[in-house]
């Protein structure tokens, strides 16, 4: 750590890939894709390095073994998915040939290449729901597309292996900007938007991958990114077709650059497409961030940002929504709100920002201490609201709110009906021993402040689930529940914080929890057995993010009930 709704009582919170046994508990961890994807033109990204699938060279001959390479939309790494009955013709677009398997092998380790199209079965592939991605099967032999060791680096050769959970052998399918997208609930990410209906023209500007300073930003025209920022007007929208846009720089809305509270400036995805905003041209430095946000009044949604050299995406402006984001694979926190200078006064730390539907994974810095999926720490005001948030898999906190006395209290800081799990190890099994590994981070140095955390879920993270980390203040902390942590489920050792309603589970032994402050019978904490409450919370986990945003998660296929 660097010092630097579900509605009421009855909500259905939506956790799903990956299985995880623990004793009687079963995780499927990541948000579904859609079962059917659409007939279409995509890229195929690789959840465990990135990069993409590629045809080397834009070669058109047989017999070239694909690999993965950085994704740049460019021919070679288009491919185009034809459905007949329940699997797929994958055909590389430039080529025009089929995606297959060496010899028809059906042997693990056999190379997957581009060859004539002859309708071969080793030419046919299922494309199985696997979280947020797809595990791409060929018919012939069962096996899974994957890289070849596992590997992440760029020129990696893929071929086919036996499946199971490890991330080389699952894949995003990022709808290609000049082919048809797909038409049902958004598959790539859980951050697309959830409709295809073209957007208005009047008052919107258009940017692309290919655009130009100097255009006029229309669909036709479309401008870049950093220009669009400095033209939109209060009440307008930024629309980001989809594909890689590259930077080396970080891409700022600058302090002052604002909109109204009735005219927001809009920063979006354009419908059923998932713009990527990839900056792994930075070194790892605090000074290169990915997109920073430090206007007032506006609304950022459906986008990715990865592999930042610091934040994700940076928050310092205050009354600003941030929906439906993707933060992953940063070198210090995802998604993280501070002041913007170190002579920002208080009154000017960021306030009443909303962070909606969000999910920030896989963060990690190279001393492995510094990178949580969400902060909003030691220089922000209050009202910050995080609502329907899932940060799974970053090297250190799930969430971390840390104060230290240098700057003082924080502004209260809402977490309300979000999810936590796996925090400390990353999706491919890398872990760092500096990392605290908390689900819910809440103070630091001992000072008060009262945050308001419910409705909240804490599964499987690296040491305490919710822990107040010396936050001596009088926290609203209801209706949260805690599972299978490695220390634990709930650690307060000090303050005057509320409890109610909150529940502790363990499949195994574990640490006690340990509270102190005002707890009530309402509370299920674990000190040796299971409460009653926890038979609701066996079978296999799995989240999903519904067509209106909201956090479903459920356990065995049953909601979960607060």
């Amino acid at each position: 750590m660097r010092n630097n709704h579900f509605p009421g009582r009855r909500a259905a919170v939506t956790l799903a890939a990956g299985v995880l046994a623990a004793g009687g508990l079963v995780a499927v961890l990541g948000a579904p894709a859609s079962a059917a994807p659409a007939e279409g033109a995509y890229t195929l990204v690789n959840a465990g390095s990135g990069l993409c699938a590629t045809v080397p060279g834009a070669a058109t001959g047989d017999g070239v073994q694909l690999s993965q390479t950085s994704c740049t939309g460019a021919a070679g790494q288009v491919f185009t998915l034809t459905a007949g009955g329940s699997a797929y013709r994958i055909t590389a677009r430039h080529s025009g040939k089929c995606v297959g398997v060496r010899d028809a092998s059906t042997s693990a380790g056999k190379p997957v290449q581009q060859e004539s199209c002859t309708g071969a079965t080793s030419q046919t592939w299922q494309l199985t729901a696997s979280g947020a991605n797809y595990r791409i099967v060929n018919a012939n032999g069962g096996k899974c597309l994957n890289v070849k060791d596992n590997a992440t680096s760029s020129g990696a050769l893929l071929q086919q292996n036996s499946c199971d959970s490890v991330s080389t052998k699952q894949w995003t399918l990022s709808p290609a900007g000049a082919g048809p997208t797909p038409t049902s609930t958004p598959t790539s990410t859980p951050t697309t938007t959830p409709t295809t209906t073209p957007p208005p023209a009047s008052g919107t500007l258009y940017v692309s991958p290919s655009g130009r300073d100097s255009a006029t930003g229309t669909q036709s025209d479309p401008t870049t990114l950093t220009s669009a920022i400095t033209r939109i007007a209060a009440g307008g929208t930024i629309y980001l077709r989809g594909g890689t846009y590259s930077y080396a720089q970080t891409v700022t809305i600058a302090p002052g650059n604002n909109g109204t509270s009735s005219a927001r400036k809009k920063l979006s995805a354009y419908p059923g497409e998932t713009p990527v905003l990839n900056f792994s041209a930075q070194s790892e430095d605090p000074a290169n961030r990915g997109l920073a946000v430090n206007g007032a009044y506006w609304h950022v949604y459906g986008i990715v940002v990865e592999r930042a050299g610091d934040n994700g995406i940076f928050v310092g402006g205050s009354d600003n929504i941030i929906e439906r984001t993707t933060t992953r694979y940063n070198r210090d926190t995802g998604l993280q709100l501070s002041r913007i200078a170190s002579d920002t006064p208080n009154s000017q730390w960021p306030a009443n920002n909303l962070m909606l539907s969000v999910l920030s994974h896989d963060n990690a810095d190279s001393d492995g201490e510094d990178a949580d999926g969400f902060a909003a720490k030691l220089t922000v005001g209050s009202g910050n609201v995080f609502r329907y948030a899932v940060s799974r898999n970053n090297i250190d906190d799930g969430w971390d709110l840390y104060t230290k006395t240098d700057t003082g209290p924080i502004g209260v800081v809402t977490i309300e009906d979000s999810l936590a799990y796996g925090n400390g190890t990353l999706s491919n099994g890398g872990q760092a021993g500096n990392g605290d590994r908390n689900g819910y981070k809440l103070g630091g140095e001992d000072i008060s402040v009262n945050h308001v955390i419910r409705r909240n879920i804490a599964y499987r993270n690296g040491k305490h689930g919710f822990t107040y980390n010396r936050n001596l203040g009088t926290m609203t902390i209801s209706d949260n529940v805690s599972i299978d942590n490695s220390e634990r489920n709930f650690s307060f050792d000090g303050g005057t914080s509320v409890f109610r309603g909150n529940t502790s589970c363990r499949s195994g032994s574990g640490s006690n929890d340990k509270i102190v402050g005002n707890s009530d019978s309402s509370n299920q904490f674990w000190s040796g057995s299971n409460g009653s409450r926890c038979s609701s919370y066996s079978g296999a986990l799995s989240w999903s993010f519904a067509s209106d945003g909201r956090l479903v998660v459920s356990f065995g296929g049953v909601p979960v009930t607060f």
